[in-house]
């Protein structure tokens, strides 16, 4: 068993988050996955983008304003 990082966007709203975490790659059909603490990881910045928390998500991510262009 071997892990490698990577790094998963979250998309709520006006914010987006870039949040790092590590894929268990395995000798099963499933892999590759991740932990529990990595998806609980993505569901709290979710949750706390969600709520308008930046605060809280720029804890666990590095939190982006995204802001729409005219063309």
């Amino acid at each position: 068993m071997s892990t490698r990082q990577r790094t998963k966007l979250v998309h709520e709203g006006a914010f987006a988050a870039k949040v790092e975490v590590d894929l268990i790659e395995d000798e099963n059909g499933w892999a590759p996955y991740l932990s529990v603490a990595d998806a609980e990881k993505l569901d709290k910045v979710r949750d706390a983008l969600r709520r308008g928390d930046i605060q809280s998500a720029a804890q666990l991510a590095r939190v982006f304003s995204l802001t729409p262009i005219a063309v």
